[in-house]
């Protein structure tokens, strides 16, 4: 439709989603069958409104958010921001990660060939129309997504297996729905912590990574507007 916005911004977790509100205090929230959602038009940007909407977080709730504003408002372009755990000497606190590709890895598949059922879960995002010099430094990479924290132990295997730097909880199902629906797709995830031999600092801390969570969301949406204009 003529009138509806063509960029919606999904956004997964509770600390991610409270850290963007408080970006807009005026804005009018509105309620959806996955979290709340407002419409707004961010300073420094000339194009049309957009839509602002807490997807939640896990696989399930990213899968079923992405299928429903995809349904609801036919955007041009979709935008996921938000937050990832890094591996301890593979990447740093506070990197942007720009993800061209994203593995589901917590699947356990017993009967018939694993390396089919991962791959049937990965997804190569079409970056070809995002235009450089990017607005910020960011790195592109892989991510991979599984409904967990990360595990201390199983960090080498999935450095090594699929040449990752960084984990999350949602990517994965976003890119597998978009992608099927043939929507531009962009990802853009900051570190919040790193995990090594002795876990993360925000395990068993949630204010620590409600803190990074601020932190990681302010960068990414000051930068945003310019991260639109090279689509």
């Amino acid at each position: 439709m003529e009138n509806e916005p063509r960029i919606v911004v999904l956004v997964s977790a509770h600390g991610e989603w409270q850290a963007v509100r408080d970006l807009f205090p005026q804005a009018e929230i509105q309620a959806s069958p996955y979290g709340e959602w407002f419409e707004t038009h961010m300073d420094g940007w000339k194009g049309e409104q957009q839509i602002f909407f807490h997807g939640g977080w896990g696989k399930i709730a990213a899968a079923g958010s992405t299928q429903y504003v995809i349904d609801r408002w036919h955007p041009a372009l979709l935008v996921n921001l938000g937050t990832c755990g890094g591996f301890a000497g593979y990447v740093e606190k506070g990197e942007i990660l720009l993800v061209e590709r994203t593995v589901v890895y917590d699947i356990i598949e017993l009967m018939g060939d694993f390396d089919e059922h991962i791959a049937h879960y990965s997804t190569v995002l079409d970056l070809s129309w995002l235009k450089e010099p990017y607005p910020q430094p960011v790195r592109r990479t892989l991510l991979v997504s599984g409904d967990r924290d990360l595990l201390v132990e199983e960090i080498p295997r999935l450095a090594q297996r699929y040449g990752a730097v960084a984990g999350d909880w949602e990517s994965g199902a976003i890119a597998w729905v978009a992608a099927r629906q043939g929507v531009r797709l962009l990802i853009l995830r900051g570190v919040s912590d790193v995990v090594g031999s002795a876990g993360s600092e925000a395990y068993g801390d949630l204010s620590y990574f409600q803190r990074a969570a601020a932190e990681v969301m302010g960068c990414l949406m000051a930068a945003l507007p310019a991260w639109l204009a090279r689509a």
